[in-house]
């Protein structure tokens, strides 16, 4: 039987205004602050449900109550080590399950640009994220795999076929030790080439169930060509469906303080809980002020 979580803390939930900003005096940054604080309460008082986590960066200490993970395990395909957190964490935090996160593009320069001078080479930087992505798998006693790969740089190209056939023999191999795991990649709706490597790949191997990429979410409700990609790369046999997360929305922004602890201000880590609470309006019953969107093209066997 699943243990009973604790419920948030005596704080209301901010909602962003109707251009997705959060505002003073309810704004994201402060309401969280107050969980932290917290769930350090508890840690000081020796809860040991409460794990403490470091940013990589900035070696800011964080507390998350520790998730247990149940029922059937899930296969992780993520492009890069954000991605997983980005999209999907929300939901695997209010349902967790055994997960292994297989990360394809390790090797990678992009820092934030007032940290180049500290992070000045593709060891460097891949050595930080490789931190951050750890950090922020820590809360779901998560498993990780890392290919090795190099992220795709401006201006992106389209992917080279041998790379896919090369990646997905590779993951090929992963799947083959994880016969029980239902496979998680992402939908691939953003215009990038290595997001859209993994998906096809994800898709040779028989993936089912995928999660809305957020990597360039900021134009996807702007841009009406991008809203029309949107539409066009989920399609019609694809199956959204929403998994509420308002009641784990916070421990959802430690995760993104771990893996983007390079970035500042703080608020541009708070732009999937942005995405989240838009999702939410779609919500059939109306409840709930956070969700994460995930399709599907066949009915899962869990």
């Amino acid at each position: 039987m699943r243990p009973q979580r604790k419920p948030l803390p005596a704080v209301d939930l901010p909602v962003p205004d109707g251009s997705g900003i959060y505002t003073f005096p309810d704004d994201l940054h402060r309401v969280h602050q107050t969980h932290t604080q917290q769930l350090a309460a508890r840690h000081r008082a020796m809860d040991h449900r409460v794990l403490e986590v470091t940013a990589p960066h900035t070696r800011v200490p964080y507390y998350v109550e520790a998730r247990t993970p149940v029922g059937r395990p899930v296969l992780v395909i993520e492009p890069h080590h954000d991605d997983f957190a980005l999209s999907a964490s929300g939901a695997f935090l209010a349902r967790p399950r055994p997960l292994t996160v297989v990360t394809v593009f390790t090797r990678s320069r992009s820092v934030h640009p007032a940290l180049e001078a500290t992070y000045a080479d593709v060891d460097t930087v891949s050595e930080l994220r490789d931190r951050e992505g750890a950090a922020a798998l820590a809360p779901f006693a998560a498993r990780r795999l890392l290919l090795g790969h190099r992220d795709a740089e401006p201006p992106y190209r389209s992917y080279d076929p041998e790379l896919l056939d090369r990646v997905t023999e590779e993951l090929r191999r992963i799947a083959a030790l994880h016969p029980d795991a239902e496979l998680l990649a992402p939908a691939a709706v953003t215009r990038h080439p290595d997001h859209l490597l993994v998906h096809e790949a994800a898709v040779r191997l028989g993936c089912t169930w995928f999660w809305e990429d957020l990597a360039f979410w900021a134009t996807y409700a702007l841009a009406g060509c991008d809203q029309h990609l949107f539409r066009t790369r989920t399609g019609a046999a694809m199956r959204p469906e929403l998994v509420d997360i308002t009641d784990v929305v916070l421990d959802k922004v430690t995760v993104l303080r771990m893996h983007g602890s390079q970035m500042h201000p703080a608020r541009k880590m708070y732009r999937p809980i942005r995405h989240a609470f838009t999702t939410a309006a779609d919500l059939v019953d109306g409840t709930g002020l956070y969700a994460e969107r995930f399709y599907r093209t066949e009915e899962t066997t869990c």
